[in-house]
């Protein structure tokens, strides 16, 4: 096998390109761009997120803040719960919606 290149065009001075290397050019470019926009969507969009991540860590302390409340609110009820229960006493619900102890 020789290792000679056999050349592909004649030797006239300056070669315009092809249509086919004209057209693979065009596509390359056009790839080229798509994937620099990409880039870039994709970018903003990590930009993004980490926006939201931000807000959402600096709601912790209310979220923890109402856990807490929560607990401690669903705790005391669940204390006069258990007063009721052991004195007989049990919540109706009134004409007017309301909770009345009987």
């Amino acid at each position: 096998m020789s290792t000679t290149k056999i050349p592909t065009h004649n030797n006239t001075g300056a070669q315009s390109p092809t249509y086919f290397e004209q057209q693979r050019a065009l596509l390359i470019s056009e790839i080229a761009q798509s994937l620099e926009s990409t880039l870039q969507n994709l970018n903003k969009l990590n930009r993004s997120l980490e926006g939201v991540i931000a807000v959402g860590n600096e709601f912790s302390s209310v979220e923890a803040l109402w856990s807490q409340f929560e607990n401690v609110m669903g705790h005391e009820k669940g204390e006069e719960g258990e007063e009721k229960e052991k004195t007989g006493e049990k919540e109706d619900v009134d004409a007017a919606g309301g909770y009345e102890g009987k």
